[in-house]
């Protein structure tokens, strides 16, 4: 192998061990911390400004349950599967100066409110044919009854938290 093809070869097996390796955290995390940079501004008017920062979730979809078979039926429970996604809802927080008016010891004003788990099903849809199964009682052959048609409806489960503060800087 020429040296040309090694240093080739070499240098794409790192791009792509760097790429996998990058990727690797980003995919670890539920959230994605967003900080709001506004030291530029805090230095250029001299001012004590607001530190605020958020987390956005990464939306996880997961696996769908599979088809419930039930005893009579010609298709299964679940035509429609719903569709489990987990998540989390995004998080805020927030530091402000303030002035000495509250009282001595209470030099800023916090919010923080963590990203809270989500979990979420889809919407489903669950179908019966007009026919039954099989009756013996007329020679094997299927009876005919009403169609029917349920929407299975879609789930949304989260518990938020957040917490107010004065404290000192």
């Amino acid at each position: 192998m020429k040296s040309t093809t090694r240093t080739f070869a070499a240098a794409v097996l790192t791009g792509v061990a760097a790429a996998v390796g990058a990727a690797a955290p980003a995919v670890a995390a539920d959230t994605v911390p967003v900080p709001v940079p506004l030291d530029g501004v805090e230095q250029s008017l001299n001012l004590d400004l607001p530190k605020v920062g958020g987390e956005l979730p990464l939306l996880m979809p997961g696996v769908p349950e599979g088809p419930r078979y039930v005893e009579g039926q010609m298709i299964p429970a679940s035509a429609l599967p719903q569709v489990p996604l987990g998540a989390a809802l995004p998080g805020l927080s927030a530091e402000t100066p303030l002035p000495q008016v509250v009282g001595k010891g209470f030099d800023e004003a916090s919010v923080k409110v963590p990203a809270a788990d989500l979990r979420t099903l889809t919407p489903g849809l669950s179908v019966e044919t007009p026919l039954t199964a099989p009756n013996p009682e007329v020679f094997g052959l299927p009876t005919l009854r009403e169609p029917q048609a349920a929407v299975l409806t879609p789930l949304l489960q989260t518990a938020p938290t957040g917490a107010l503060g004065l404290g000192s800087l």
